[in-house]
């Protein structure tokens, strides 16, 4: 009897030993898989970041060098919607902000700062040249001005406007049309013509839209007023 309970016992630890290494060895693969997945899903998650692209001031597609501006700014799309202008990442004027129209759209800011001065537009179809004129006129040295079209911006344009855009460093302006569409970034004391400026004439060839050229967008670095 004692012979045959001692065997039992033996058997029985046996078992449970066995058991134990068993259950042990599974658990064991399980968190090495678990690790294995997590340090894997680590490496991928850090893959990504490291290869996601960055992103720049107003989306633009490269960083801007020291004491410039980042600006991009878009001309409105036919008559449907309107002109963006951004600069340094703040959103001037847009369809969303509610602050743009028919005409020509102009945003002012500090040459120095780059702090916002001034955003209006002016119905160059239905309305008056004449307070548009006074506006040009009373902007300071040293400000930044951009400007972008929308629906039509040119029928009530005369001489004397687009003489006082040309001298903030424009050149499409003495040609621009009815319909067309037109950004520009330029300056009040501007010494030389503004290398930032896109213009698409109206052609019913070649117009994107029913009665209107395409979209036009410009990016680009504005380098900050010094002393």
């Amino acid at each position: 009897m004692r012979v045959a309970g001692a065997a039992k016992l033996i058997v029985a630890v046996a078992v449970f030993l066995l058991t134990f290494y068993v259950i042990s060895q599974v658990f064991e693969i399980k968190m090495d898989t678990s690790l294995g997945n997590l340090f894997a899903r680590s490496a991928l998650d850090t893959a990504a970041r490291s290869t996601k692209p960055p992103r720049y001031k107003c989306g633009i597609s490269k960083a801007c060098p020291e004491k410039h501006f980042a600006f991009k700014m878009a001309s409105g799309a036919a008559n449907v919607v309107g002109p963006k202008i951004c600069l340094e990442d703040n959103v001037l004027m847009s369809g969303v902000k509610n602050n743009v129209g028919r005409g020509i759209n102009v945003a002012l800011a500090n040459g120095k700062t780059g702090e916002v001065l001034d955003t209006k537009y002016f119905d160059m179809w239905g309305g008056d040249v004449a307070p548009f004129i006074e506006f040009l006129k009373a902007i300071q040295d040293g400000t930044i001005v951009l400007m972008g079209t929308y629906d039509d911006g040119a029928t009530k344009l005369n001489d004397e406007a687009r003489r006082l855009i040309s001298e903030l460093g424009s050149t499409s302006i003495n040609t621009l049309g009815f319909r067309d569409n037109w950004v520009f970034c330029g300056g009040k004391g501007i010494k030389t013509k503004s290398p930032f400026e896109q213009h698409i004439k109206n052609n019913k060839d070649t117009n994107k839209y029913e009665g209107w050229p395409e979209v036009v967008e410009m990016e680009g670095c504005i380098p900050q007023k010094q002393d």
